[in-house]
């Protein structure tokens, strides 16, 4: 069975798109082939910034033949039907057979197709490919039609099996297949021939090519790794950068570089992000100071002076981009010192939504909400108001328009250089976080009551404007802000009713818009009143707790998928949910997990069988009777010891539940609705509920409504599935 090497051979790819169209040429590749009657063993894809390579292994030479039945019409159908259904085949009318059935005769057409050709099938699917790459952006260059990220020079397809190598014969746009591909653009320049993937991968390292972006990725770290070390210093991580810089090269050479010593003041998250962005160098730290002292950099090539040349040229751009990046930080700690009242005045001016006012107004919203959630989270209330006012005034500094990631950290270096103290500078810095389901999670009670005030403002004013997520649709960030209100509350066990701050901070919000539509009208006409839905004639607080409970419905939502992301079932988590307290979420989770611990025990799931049994026989006996079986369940009119037994065990249970639910001790409540299993078990066994004596049947239906209210104190178990 023949192996199949493919490469695609352009000027240089953007590393950003080179994992996935490997991934892409793979899969439509193959897919293809198997889609016409191929088979493989199997096929693996690479990528340089220069080229995209397929290689499949244990090729089927030609497809499979195929034979298709198909039904056609009566044989006394309009000779009009007939013959349409003979061009459809391609047959003549002698070639179909009759089969009889219950009307009669109906005409059948046998098909048989060949197989076809490894070779034939390959052109045909790889021409396609190439024409229908999914690109994200790609180019016309010359005056063909073909479309591809950089111009397409060459396309290399080969088969090979035990009697040689052949060339897959296709023309695509004026390129014909060749065996031939290109190693270094400047260290082997010159086309040379190959004969199978194990002799393309070794000759195009011969000629400087490392094909494997694994392996340029380990040579590249281990490279720089190894320089560093030699310094006494250490590489700061950055797999982003890594990826990014190996697509970058083929014949990855690390340099290092030293920093002068004018710029090693400036912050390290300052120089590191200048490197990494402008020039894409690595940080080399100094774990002796902490500071960033050195970079990394990756050459294309292998230098004849040892890289003195390159390491010149770079140092020289560096000198220059990080002379900016001093004038900027040096001018804001002037502003900083100063008390940031020029930024603060400076983000009157720039809008955060247009129908939710100015930066400036929305710090004011924020501050007061930080204000009264500080208690809290103790965190002292003056102090988080201060926080909140200062925490976004870096966004207005030269240096986070330079460099936008770097807001909030550079907030906390001015807010340091200005004196404050530092709570508020550390609230300038963790106030955003977290930001992702790997970010860490602030723990500072000033932070913690800023980052929250910040997310539930952000996510109370588009609910006031009616801008919320679309299915996949989530411009503003929204259910990101729902996920670090939640990690913010459990990570610190803060216990706020999320209700009652929400409730004002929506009612900010709508003053905001309002605001907002009172300065378009007299140029809209006022049309923006109705597209926030603020009606001026309704209560306040009947027009806000619709969109109060969306909004909690959605940090539900948000906090199920955390949940189930802990291993939580979504059904445990209805049934907590449906509990009173559900806008506290640190309750509802310990709720949750008491229960989903309860439930893998072996008391659990037999106990729920009880409850489900009881509650199912009382609810038809409800049904059927039309009265409420809520009240009058006496022990003397018992008839059995299981009946007895039962009252006595939910009397206990009772007694210890109610105490441990006062005290949110849920595992201590679960424990003792965990006795009542076997009592429960007894009574099904030995007694019929629904008996011919009346008042032992209601007084039984009593008992299990009984079962049912102690067990409910918990959670809604009907919402337990299985």
């Amino acid at each position: 069975m023949p192996d199949l090497l493919i490469e695609l051979f352009s000027e240089e790819i953007p590393a950003r798109m080179q994992a996935r169209a490997r991934e892409d040429l793979k899969t439509m590749v193959t897919n293809g082939l198997v889609e016409a009657g191929l088979t493989y063993a199997s096929s693996g894809a690479f990528s340089t910034p220069r080229r995209l390579t397929l290689t499949i292994e244990g090729l089927s030479a030609q497809s499979r033949p195929v034979r298709e039945e198909r039904k056609g019409p009566s044989a006394t159908a309009p000779d009009a039907a007939i013959q349409g259904f003979l061009r459809s085949t391609g047959l003549t009318l002698d070639q179909l057979e009759r089969r009889a059935d219950k009307k009669g005769e109906t005409l059948y057409a046998a098909i048989e197709k060949p197989g076809r050709a490894a070779a034939e099938i390959i052109a045909e699917v790889l021409e396609a490919t190439i024409r229908n790459f999914p690109w994200p952006k790609s180019m016309r260059w010359g005056s063909g039609t073909l479309k591809w990220v950089r111009p397409l020079h060459s396309i290399l397809c080969l088969l090979t099996d035990e009697a040689g190598s052949t060339v897959v014969p296709m023309t695509v746009e004026g390129i014909t297949t060749t065996n031939t591909t290109e190693g270094h653009r400047f260290l082997s320049p010159g086309r040379f021939t190959v004969t199978g993937f194990d002799d393309y991968a070794t000759r195009l390292k011969r000629a400087h090519v490392v094909l494997d972006s694994a392996e340029r990725e380990a040579a590249i770290w281990q490279g720089a790794q190894n320089l560093a070390f030699a310094a006494g210093m250490e590489v700061v991580e950055d797999k982003g950068l890594l990826t990014e810089v190996v697509g970058l090269v083929e014949w990855p050479v690390p340099l290092m570089g030293r920093i002068a010593e004018d710029f090693l003041h400036l912050p390290p998250e300052v120089l590191q992000t200048s490197m990494k962005e402008h020039q894409k160098f690595f940080s080399v730290k100094n774990p002796k100071t902490g500071r960033i002292e050195g970079f990394i950099t990756v050459a294309n090539t292998q230098p004849a002076d040892q890289g003195a040349t390159i390491l010149k040229g770079n140092q020289k751009v560096l000198t220059a981009r990080l002379s900016d990046a001093r004038f900027f930080y040096e001018n804001n700690l002037r502003v900083a010192k100063a008390g940031m009242g020029e930024w603060l005045e400076g983000l009157k001016a720039v809008t955060f939504h247009n129908k939710l006012g100015s930066q400036a107004d929305r710090i004011a919203r924020i501050a007061a909400l930080a204000r009264e959630i500080a208690p809290l989270v103790g965190a002292d209330a003056l102090l988080a108001e201060q926080a909140a006012n200062l925490a976004k005034a870096d966004l207005r500094s030269s240096m986070v328009g330079e460099f936008p990631e770097l807001q909030g950290l550079m907030g906390m270096y001015y807010a340091r250089a200005a004196n404050l103290p530092d709570a508020v500078a550390l609230a300038a810095r963790d106030h955003y976080s977290p930001l992702g389901p790997s970010d860490a999670v602030p723990t500072d009670p000033v932070s913690v009551a800023v980052a929250l005030a910040d997310k539930i403002d952000t996510l109370t004013g588009f609910w006031a404007i009616d801008e919320k997520p679309t299915g996949s649709k989530d411009p503003f960030a929204l259910r990101r802000a729902a996920l670090g209100v939640i990690r913010l509350v459990l990570g610190n066990g803060v216990r706020v009713a999320l209700w009652e701050k929400c409730l004002p901070a929506l009612d900010r919000a709508y003053d905001a818009a309002r605001k907002s539509k009172d300065a378009a009208s007299t140029t809209q006409g006022g049309a923006f009143l109705g597209s926030v839905g603020v009606t001026t004639s309704t209560p306040q607080g009947k027009r806000i707790e619709p969109r109060l409970d969306d909004l909690l419905s959605f940090f539900h939502d948000r906090l199920k998928v955390f949940l189930k992301d802990q291993g939580i079932r979504h059904d445990v988590i209805d049934a907590c949910l449906a509990m009173p307290g559900n806008d506290d979420l640190t309750l509802l989770v310990k709720r949750a997990e008491a229960l989903a611990a309860f439930l893998k025990t072996e008391d659990g799931p037999n106990l729920m069988q009880g409850y489900k049994r009881a509650n199912t026989i009382l609810t038809q006996a409800e049904q059927k009777d039309g009265v409420e079986y809520s009240f009058g369940a006496d022990p003397k009119f018992a008839e059995t010891d299981e009946e007895r037994a039962l009252f006595t065990a939910l009397d206990q249970a009772e007694a210890a539940i109610t105490p441990a639910m006062g005290a949110e001790d849920f595992p201590a409540a679960m424990a003792a609705m965990a006795k009542l299993r076997a009592p429960i078990d007894a009574f099904f066994t030995a007694v019929q509920v629904n008996s011919d004596n009346q008042i032992t049947r209601r007084n039984r239906l009593n008992l299990l409504h009984r079962i049912r209210a102690i067990c409910s104190d918990v959670a809604d178990l009907t919402k337990i599935e299985g």
